[in-house]
């Protein structure tokens, strides 16, 4: 681990909300933070350097300025942190995308000043969520104070990171663990045909219930022995998984999902329950991916 925690910043409220959240991400981390500004210069060369005065200096000015308001909000929130900037020539996407590297964690808010009116989580949000080679926080609503962490989980080996990381997030917290699982006749799992083969093959009334709460129970077996501490409920329902979160995440202080579980179509890098619940959660977000940020 880094020990870093990496904000992107643009001078608007979501990322000065922002700049607070990974402030506390960093201060319970004992990591220090990082406070980025990426800006595609209007110029094909616009000098980071000392620069004469005009609309250049002027731009440059004005970054600096950004930075230097985000640097002391970070400190007012929390004043121990170790807390650096930098003012990056580029895309915003590539360069927080790099940042995510070398980091244990990226935060951005939920839109920025560039957003069309209208969306409700930004582009720059989407594409970290989609690329980033760390966990990515998307700042949204203010989280319940004494609310739980929720995780879904949903048995996929793309997934086993995202309880890893809740689980350590809810002991860092000193917060219980809501582990939610949603299920459908859809995605559940076919129970093995009857021994008799002159008995009807259907399942037994309560079989897929069953069968969808020993898989929520056996994905957490191991995490629970890792995190004794930690409380945790085990909450299992019948419906869709997106809106099981999205409910589940108006009483949460966090709500952590994986990029993709085993009903994402193959090739998509950000799965459908992800995006739903990164554009309609009531509180902050976070998507893990696996080892492999190609998966």
């Amino acid at each position: 681990m880094s020990h870093l925690v990496v904000v992107g910043v643009d001078g608007s409220a979501p990322a000065l909300a922002a700049v607070e959240t990974a402030a506390r991400e960093a201060e319970l981390r004992g990591a220090a933070l990082r406070v980025v500004h990426a800006f595609a210069w209007p110029s094909s060369h616009v000098p980071l350097g000392p620069s004469q005065p005009g609309p250049a200096h002027e731009i440059r000015r004005t970054a600096e300025h950004l930075l230097a308001e985000a640097v002391e909000r970070a400190h007012a929130v929390a004043p121990g942190i170790e807390v650096g900037h930098a003012l990056v020539t580029g895309d915003p996407l590539g360069v927080l995308e790099a940042q995510s590297r070398s980091a244990d964690l990226v935060v951005v808010g939920s839109r920025g000043t560039s957003e069309f009116v209208g969306l409700l989580v930004g582009s720059t949000a989407v594409h970290l969520a989609t690329h980033g080679r760390c966990p990515v926080l998307v700042v949204r609503e203010q989280p319940g104070a004494d609310g739980p962490v929720v995780v879904g989980v949903d048995g996929s080996a793309a997934g086993e990171a995202a309880v890893d990381f809740a689980f350590a997030e809810a002991a860092l917290r000193g917060a219980p663990l809501l582990a939610l699982h949603a299920w459908t006749t859809w995605n559940a799992p076919l129970l093995p045909p009857p021994q008799d083969a002159s008995a009807p093959y259907a399942n037994p009334p309560g079989a897929l219930a069953e069968e969808e709460e020993r898989l929520l129970y056996e994905v957490l077996a191991g995490h629970r022995e890792k995190y004794p501490d930690v409380a945790v409920e085990h909450r299992v329902v019948q419906g869709r998984t997106r809106e099981a979160l999205i409910g589940a995440s108006g009483s949460a202080r966090l709500v952590v999902v994986g990029a993709r579980g085993r009903g994402g179509f193959a090739g998509l890098l950000l799965g459908s329950v992800s995006q739903a619940v990164l554009h309609h959660a009531h509180c902050p977000v976070v998507v893990v991916r696996g080892t492999d940020p190609r998966h």
